[in-house]
């Protein structure tokens, strides 16, 4: 009896036992688990790993060939994806220094258009291998320089006229004869005129960075000049014979000169303003200044300013010189127009179906 108490004692004392160890262990457990919780949470959200991506550059070889022999000039290589044109004429010119980037013409078919400098390779590209044949565009000069060069010749070449040179006049019959008063206005007028150009040349217009072969600058040069010493020669020769109307004919086509002038002026500041060039470009529209009211007419009102100056110096000079200058500028200006207007009616064409191109209703 007494050994049977002493068995259930002992079972007991180990269940006792067990149990003690058992919630010491679920004590621990939830000390560990409550442990681990606060990490968790005073670590923040889980991030994912990124994934690291490499990219694959694209290379292109462009391969250059004579376009009228067909020979390879060079391979320009390691050519990537947003490289331009300019960046192969650079390659072009460190692998054959003797053609200078400004007159390497670059097409992508023999006999097709040049390819402008902006162009990307990614955009003509259909292979990993792109061919372009090379012509030679010659001696070039910028466009700045073609501007200035037409535009001082004549200013000065017609002060050479207007002072009488020995070497072009009779010193004996300038000296007998008194120059009319239109002599000295049409001086000023056609000063204006080309000082106007220069100024605007320098300070006005965007001119474009790129240029044009040298025989354009000679021609140009040529038309400015040799119908400058022949308008100036019969100004200011001492036969020279003054308009049938006299001071009237010459003060009302002195005053249209000026105004057609500022027209011209006012209009090409717009024209270079930021909105109306570039891709986003947007017609201009006329302001508070009146000269810009002619946008409501026509869609190059500068060429019909720059005609209507040269109309009136045709009148208040009545001569046959600035008769035929005028005419050959205003056949020309008016292919200009239409060309631009043609433009115009594509890229804003809720703007322009009302407009003429030069000449309000007529042009």
């Amino acid at each position: 009896m007494f050994k049977r108490h002493k068995s259930l004692a002992s079972e007991r004392k180990r269940e006792i036992f067990s149990r003690g160890a058992t919630r010491s262990i679920l004590k621990n457990d939830l000390r560990n688990f409550h442990c681990l919780s606060h990490f968790v949470l005073s670590a923040g959200p889980l991030k994912s790993i990124p994934v690291v991506k490499h990219s694959k550059t694209t290379h292109f070889e462009i391969e250059v060939l004579d376009a009228q022999t067909r020979k390879q000039i060079c391979i320009v290589d390691k050519v990537i994806q947003t490289s331009t044109i300019h960046d192969v004429k650079q390659k072009f010119h460190k692998a054959c220094p003797k053609w200078y980037p400004s007159r390497v013409g670059l097409q992508l078919e023999r006999g097709g258009p040049f390819l402008k400098d902006y162009i990307t390779i990614q955009s003509i590209a259909t292979s990993s291998i792109v061919t372009l044949y090379f012509t030679d565009l010659g001696q070039q000069v910028s466009w700045t320089t073609v501007f200035l060069a037409e535009y001082t010749g004549p200013l000065l070449i017609y002060l050479l006229f207007y002072l009488r040179i020995p070497y072009i006049y009779d010193m004996k019959e300038s000296s007998r004869r008194l120059r009319h008063p239109v002599v000295h206005v049409a001086c000023f007028c056609h000063c204006i005129h080309y000082i106007r150009y220069l100024l605007e040349t320098l300070f006005v217009h965007k001119v474009s960075a790129g240029h044009t072969p040298l025989k354009n600058l000679i021609k140009g040069c040529a038309f400015y000049w040799g119908f400058t010493s022949w308008i100036a020669y019969y100004i200011n020769h001492p036969q020279y014979t003054p308009p049938s109307f006299g001071n009237r004919q010459v003060t009302i086509s002195a005053i249209n000169f000026l105004i057609c002038e500022a027209g011209n002026h006012f209009i090409n500041v717009i024209l270079s303003h930021p909105n109306h060039t570039g891709v986003n470009a947007c017609f201009p529209s006329p302001n508070y200044n009146p000269f810009t009211w002619m946008f409501f007419l026509v869609s190059c009102p500068n060429y019909t300013y720059e005609i209507g100056s040269w109309i009136s110096f045709t009148v208040m000079t009545q001569t046959l010189p600035v008769g035929i200058f005028t005419l050959l500028m205003s056949i020309q200006m008016s292919l200009w127009a239409q060309k631009k207007h043609k433009i115009y009616l594509k890229k804003f064409n809720s703007y322009m179906h009302r407009k003429s191109a030069m000449i309000p209703f007529i042009l």
